[in-house]
């Protein structure tokens, strides 16, 4: 999709006055921003800021939400997240969520396909040349890139399009980093939606279409990766570094 049409694009997903809570922690405190089809859009902010909230807000899988939060036009606020997913939203968490117990190839056919278009086993493989080398390893043996490699490839094997990844990169190698990036530029190109919660922002940089800025569970500022340069010094500030 080009620059002009993804600008003038209705958009896909609409997060509007999101709040969240963990028990009686209030978490998210009114968190608004915008994703059109095709674009890849980063969430940045300091670790406590309510990021990965806001995934989990979106997937349905925080205690208590309220807001709106729709998704190609419908509501997802009050469904379960079974339900979001068959709509076509994909989540890779932080910690991964590789079954120690199973195969490389077993963790990678694990999944239902919720929508079709699904990746095929072999285009993962593809796309990840170093899980073929693996498939017949148990998942607690496992490098951390591999392990995510595996994460992303199994989610994307579920026919969803709309993707939401939690710190892809952390803890990772800078080559595996690069990597990931590869991949992600790959994704988009080929039609896929990406919301990624990222710290590493020149890695965020490498890949995305515009950044949202989150701070005690607000969007607080929002960068156009093409005005990044012009901001460098107010996103320091923003994260600490």
């Amino acid at each position: 999709m080009s620059e002009t049409t993804t600008a003038s694009a209705a958009p896909l997903l609409a997060v509007r006055d999101l709040n969240g809570w963990y028990d009686e922690s209030h978490v998210l405190h009114g968190i608004n921003f915008d994703v059109k089809p095709g674009e890849v859009v980063t969430l940045l902010g300091r670790n406590g800021a309510g990021k990965t909230t806001t995934l989990r807000a979106i997937m349905g899988i925080l205690g208590k939400r309220q807001g709106s939060v729709q998704f190609e036009g419908t509501e997802l606020i009050g469904l379960q997240p079974r339900a979001i997913a068959k709509a076509g939203i994909a989540f890779c968490p932080e910690e991964r969520g590789i079954f120690a117990s199973l195969s490389v190839d077993e963790n990678l056919m694990l999944p239902p396909e919720v929508k079709p278009g699904g990746l095929s086993r072999e285009a993962v493989l593809e796309m990840f040349p170093n899980l073929r080398e693996r498939l017949g390893s148990q998942g607690t043996k496992l490098s951390g890139g591999e392990q995510q490699m595996l994460a992303i490839g199994r989610i994307l094997r579920t026919g969803a399009k709309f993707l939401l990844l939690d710190e892809p990169t952390e803890g990772l190698a800078p080559v595996i980093v690069q990597q990931i990036g590869r991949t992600l530029v790959q994704l988009k190109n080929q039609g896929f939606t990406i919301v990624l919660v990222e710290q590493n922002f020149r890695f965020a940089a490498s890949v995305a279409d515009r950044h949202y800025v989150v701070e005690q569970g607000r969007v607080i500022d929002t960068i156009p990766n093409a005005d990044l340069a012009d901001n460098i010094d107010k996103l320091h500030a923003y994260l600490g570094v």
